[in-house]
């Protein structure tokens, strides 16, 4: 599996939740209304074995930004989550500028690019 099909296969499990979603941020002036996702994968936690990359594991942000508290909203993504078997940790966060929650989801999952 490329690394395309990786983002693919975040981009299919986005789309169950039925909110709109952009990898990282929404073009200039294309955001849409609240509630909306970004996702990335900022950073990786590698296991190593033998001086060499043994198990590629990429960490995964899922942010939720809403306009109001959204319990419904937030559980919707949570039970996403669950169905797909991923074990996730969860933030909140006013940002005062923006006016908006952000409630973000962090997981890692196993990198399978070239399986």
């Amino acid at each position: 599996m490329d690394e395309n099909n990786q983002l693919q296969d975040l981009m299919d499990l986005l789309t169950e939740t039925g909110i709109p979603f952009a990898y990282d941020h929404f073009a200039e002036g294309e955001s849409p209304a609240p509630p909306f996702i970004t996702f990335l994968l900022p950073e990786s936690n590698n296991f190593s074995a033998d001086g060499k990359v043994y198990l590629k594991v990429d960490v995964v942000h899922i942010e939720l930004y809403t306009d109001e508290k959204n319990p419904e909203t937030e559980l919707l993504i949570e039970r996403t989550l669950d169905e797909h078997g991923f074990f996730y940790e969860k933030t909140e966060v006013w940002i005062e500028s923006e006016r908006l929650y952000e409630v973000l989801y962090s997981f890692e999952r196993k990198v399978t690019y070239g399986e």
